[in-house]
């Protein structure tokens, strides 16, 4: 699904070029949920911007379904650490928001609008929030709001979702709650998911498979397949198993920093 290969990125700095990455390689398989993990500043949401398309590599290729990423791609959706719903929208409005602009929806969008309304107000109840749906973002809580984001980055069915911290700001018990949600909607639509993310336990819960990145420039130093068996509940977090894998994570996190 998605092909990272010797990618290099350099832009411009106030004192001279800055490489962000450097040689990083990096394979997803269809309908895997990857997680990527590393220490502040390494380039994790550099990798997030090239595989959408947003900027582009100076050396190495990064494709997309085969297909060589040459400009924004089409078939992801992507949330934030922020909802960033917008507050003149009803909840519902901001989940129909990508299909008033992403084709092939925006052009059916008016002769369609009631099977979209039906559509969006299905995600909705999937993440517990059909009875909020005509309210706003300022009425809800901020986990309400990032259910919703989700709900907005998969209303017109991306083939990848890309996961930019999207728990980070909520408290422990919101971001355990959503890690579910995220979870069972992964494991209805089949969606590939790329994950960025300074948890491990999130990382570890969720992902099939967890990358590390070295400190900058970035590169992939290390790629561990998660082993305990799909669907997980919330328990597997308090697995010795578990346990060792996080501390295994924070070690080797720990290991790239000094390195630097």
């Amino acid at each position: 699904m998605i092909a990272l290969d010797d990618v290099t990125l350099t832009y411009p700095g106030r004192t001279g070029p800055v490489t962000a990455l450097a040689g990083t390689t990096m394979h997803v398989a269809k309908g895997e949920f990857a997680a990527v993990v590393g220490p502040s500043g390494c380039g994790k949401s550099t990798l997030m911007k090239l595989v959408t398309g947003l900027i582009r590599p100076t050396a190495g290729s990064v494709s997309v379904e085969g297909q060589k990423v040459t400009g924004p791609v089409k078939v992801a959706g992507m949330a934030f650490q922020h909802a960033n719903m917008l507050p003149w929208r009803t909840v519902l409005q901001n989940v129909m928001l990508p299909l008033e602009i992403v084709e092939p929806y925006r052009r059916r969008f008016s002769r369609e609008k009631g099977a979209f309304r039906d559509k969006a107000m299905a995600l909705l109840n999937v993440v517990g929030l059909g009875a909020f749906a005509d309210r706003f973002p300022w009425e809800m809580s901020g986990g309400m709001q990032q259910r919703a984001s989700l709900c907005r980055a998969l209303i017109h069915e991306p083939r990848l979702l890309m996961l930019d911290e999207p728990f980070a700001a909520l408290d422990a018990f919101t971001r355990e709650e959503l890690w579910g949600v995220l979870r069972d909607l992964w494991q209805k639509l089949g969606f590939t998911v790329i994950l960025v993310t300074h948890d491990l336990r999130e990382a570890g819960f969720l992902a099939d498979t967890i990358h590390v990145m070295s400190a900058r420039p970035g590169r992939i130093v290390e790629t561990r397949r998660v082993p305990f068996p799909r669907p997980r509940a919330l328990d597997v977090c308090y697995l010795p198993e578990f346990t060792a894998l996080v501390h295994e994570l924070r070690n080797k996190i720990a290991e790239v920093r000094q390195a630097a």
